[in-house]
């Protein structure tokens, strides 16, 4: 996917969404704080354009960034899906959550 500067270059507003690992449970418990989920996503319709994620353990993640990227996923659709708790996925809602202005625990 695109980085928010990529998708700045585009043309038209974006938004991101950025949700530190130090505010998730999982990887408090993990010893992995270090780190983040970052979502990019256009401003008008919310269609997911990039993610990007650092730290321990997000290989673990990279097959739902690579689904919602592929199957055209729009921050609602990421933010509305229940993911387990505690995990590093809650990561990724998380910062979709904060695209929208809805973030939990942030």
């Amino acid at each position: 996917g695109l980085s928010p500067e990529e998708a700045k270059g585009l043309g038209g507003d974006i938004k991101v969404g950025s949700f530190p690992f130090a505010a998730n449970g999982r990887a408090m418990t993990k010893m992995g704080e270090e780190g983040f989920v970052r979502i990019v996503a256009r401003a008008d319709n919310h269609l997911v354009l990039g993610i990007q994620a650092v730290g321990h353990g997000v290989s673990e993640l990279s097959t739902a960034f690579g689904l919602a990227l592929e199957m055209g996923a729009r921050l609602e659709d990421i933010a509305g899906t229940i993911h387990s708790h505690p995990t590093q996925g809650e990561g990724f809602q998380e910062a979709a959550l904060k695209a929208l202005g809805h973030a939990l625990h942030i």
